[in-house]
């Protein structure tokens, strides 16, 4: 297993807040009523910082920080302030690479004019801005509180601050939405001149208003030609897909995402956030905080701070887990030899789930370079991460030499 200390490791900071919640959102975010409790909650985001960096030292995993995501909700709705408090305290008790990648996420509609600056000036150097179409009666279909206008606005203001790592969210398959439609969003986002793109299908999750209440939405035909002519016109501008929604010129790929899909660790706080941690023996364990924004800030102090739920990963869990995560990279190879470095246990592990896949044709495979996801396994890529699933694994499958 590699070292821990040679191992990436990501900060996620859940900020969960927005002004209004969208139909079609099913994360962990809240709409405040009246005041947004900032201080409350940041004071409890500091001592929960605390208690996380007592805890690394204690088991030996604790490290510099490679990568940083403050997402939501809008966290742009929290002062710059706030957020520098946030960073300076991970800088002072685990410290960042000097290469770290730091992404705040924003809505067009709550960027504050001259905000931006002083994100800037707490390390932030990279904004995730979630536009999702540049049509105004689209815009309203989703629910989304700022017009498409804003958007260009957010972008020029993002500029001037000096920030210069941009991605623009871009959703397709809309309420209404044509291929027309959803062609000129590309359009108008690539004109934008972002480092990167996300492109991705609006799909109805359960607990949100929209799978109460579905909207009329394109049919599946339709949808798929929406993203085989983006993710085509994106190729032709130089963002190649490298994962399944996200687009980017070669070099530009958002760091602390790839974290994610190549199972490394991230420490994850605030409420309803979720970690992933390689303990200093090996054993690999999930983390999570309270759901509840009220009872993640009953935290007052750095001894009584929230509740934190470990659970360790089995050895079935640790094989869907890698493949769920890296089987979403677009033109990767499953290694073998990354999976043993990446999760300790011993390729054989892969073995019953990979010849199920080739034997489907979902994955092929490239002699030393590994296992690929074929064209067939990346459209129908859900059924091919279901052959690593738990119960799958305990089927009495013949097994071949990975």
């Amino acid at each position: 297993m590699r070292a821990i200390a040679d191992r990436p490791l990501g900060l996620y900071l859940h900020l969960p807040w927005c002004v209004s919640r969208c139909p079609y959102c099913d994360f962990n975010s809240h709409e405040f009523p009246g005041e947004l409790p900032e201080v409350p909650y940041t004071t409890a985001l500091l001592n929960d910082l605390e208690r996380e960096s007592r805890i690394a030292r204690h088991e030996g995993w604790i490290r510099p920080f490679t990568s940083a995501f403050i997402g939501g909700g809008t966290p742009s709705l929290f002062s710059s302030g706030s957020i520098g408090q946030m960073l300076d305290q991970a800088a002072r008790l685990f410290g960042f690479t000097a290469d770290a990648e730091i992404t705040l996420e924003a809505n067009p509609g709550s960027v504050e004019r001259h905000s931006f600056t002083g994100l800037r000036d707490t390390g932030v150097n990279r904004v995730s801005l979630g536009a999702q179409s540049f049509n105004d009666a689209s815009l309203r279909a989703l629910g989304r509180v700022h017009r498409a206008e804003e958007t260009t606005d957010a972008v020029e203001e993002i500029r001037r601050s000096g920030i210069d790592n941009l991605n623009i969210d871009i959703m397709f398959a809309l309420p209404g939405q044509s291929v027309a439609d959803a062609q000129r969003d590309v359009e108008a986002a690539l004109a934008l001149g972002p480092q990167h793109l996300s492109y991705y299908q609006l799909t109805l999750e359960p607990n949100t208003a929209f799978y109460r209440h579905p909207p009329a939405l394109p049919d599946e035909e339709l949808a798929w030609e929406m993203q085989h002519n983006g993710i085509e016109r994106l190729a032709k501008a130089g963002f190649g897909q490298y994962e399944v929604a996200a687009h980017a010129p070669p070099g530009s790929e958002a760091r602390h995402n790839l974290n994610y899909w190549t199972f490394g660790d991230y420490v994850g706080l605030g409420a309803g956030a979720h970690g992933k941690i390689t303990l200093s023996g090996g054993q690999v364990v999930r983390t999570s905080r309270p759901r509840s924004p009220q009872a993640y800030m009953r935290s007052r102090g750095t001894d009584q701070p929230c509740d934190r739920s470990v659970q360790a990963l089995t050895a079935r869990d640790l094989v869907f887990e890698y493949a769920l995560n890296h089987l979403r990279l677009r033109h990767q190879y499953l290694k073998p030899g990354h999976f043993e470095t990446a999760t300790g246990l011993d390729r054989s592990a892969l073995a019953g789930p990979i010849a199920r896949a080739c034997d489907r044709g979902l994955l092929a495979h490239h002699g030393e370079s590994g296992y690929q996801t074929t064209t067939l396994g990346w459209r129908f890529l859900n059924d091919l991460q279901a052959i690593f699933l738990p119960d799958a694994q305990d089927r009495d499958q013949p097994q071949r030499a990975v």
